[in-house]
Formats: C-alpha cells, structure tokens, sequence
C-alpha cells in the first residue's frame, strides 16, 4: 500500500463507519442493546482506523487544494469546514459517550449520545463527500 491510497481506504473506513452508526442506531430503537453494542463498537473501531490513517497521510503528503471552481468551492467549504470543527469536537465526545456505556452510567451515556450520534454521523458522511469531491468529481 502507497501512501496515495490512503485517501481512497480512509473514505471506504468512513462509509463502514456510517453503516455500522446506522445500524447501531437501528439496533438500539429495536432495543437490541447487544446488537447496538456491536455495531457501536464496530463505529469506533473503523472511526479510530480513519482517524490514524488520515494523520499518516496529511502527515506525509500535506494538504490537497481544492481547485478553483467558483461556487463549486463555495460548497465544498460549507461542507467542510463543519466537518472540521465537528471532527475535533466528537473526539472526546465519543470517548465520554462510550465511558458512560461500558461503566453501567446509562443514563447519562443515552443524554451525551443524543449528541454524540447526530454529530458523529454528519462528520463520517461528510467525510466520503469531500473524498469524493476532492478525488472524483472535482479533479483537475
């Protein structure tokens, strides 16, 4: 593996990232807290996978540039720069959210996740759009 095919790989551990927060999502209102647990768990696994190789690659490679596509860019920004400051906020409110959970605070786990969840599911679709906009659609 090149250090080139991490933007690829890391988009794919995104959208298994998503799946796995949608389906927890649906386990946990069809009261299946095992399931819930699973996928949940499975969310943070892949997240944490994402997480170490987007810093290998933007650590090697930089930052990639947007082109200049007039509104297009416009766009781009307003998905990306919520994505940002969301992904540097659900760090530790993931880590708080799980805490909660595996120490038996249920309560205060379901309150913190109410959050957490909208959050985490914005940054991890977000995510695969601004590979896709960066890599395919928008390439120059």
């Amino acid at each position: 593996m090149k250090i080139s095919d991490l933007p690829s790989l890391n988009a794919f551990l995104n959208l298994l990232s998503t799946i796995c927060l949608t389906l927890g999502y649906i386990s946990i209102k069809r009261k299946n807290k095992e399931l819930h647990k699973k996928f949940m768990v499975s969310a943070l696994i892949f997240s944490a996978f994402f997480l170490t190789g987007y810093l290998v690659y933007h650590y090697h490679h930089g930052s990639t540039k947007f082109p200049e596509l007039g509104w297009i860019k416009t766009i781009y920004l307003m998905i990306l720069i919520p994505h940002i400051i969301l992904a540097a906020v659900m760090v530790p409110m993931i880590a708080f959210t799980f805490y909660y959970a595996f120490s038996g605070k249920l309560e205060k786990h379901k309150k913190i996740a109410r959050i957490t969840f909208p959050i985490w599911m914005y940054v991890s679709v977000t995510g695969v759009i601004i590979f896709l906009m960066l890599y395919h659609w928008f390439k120059v």
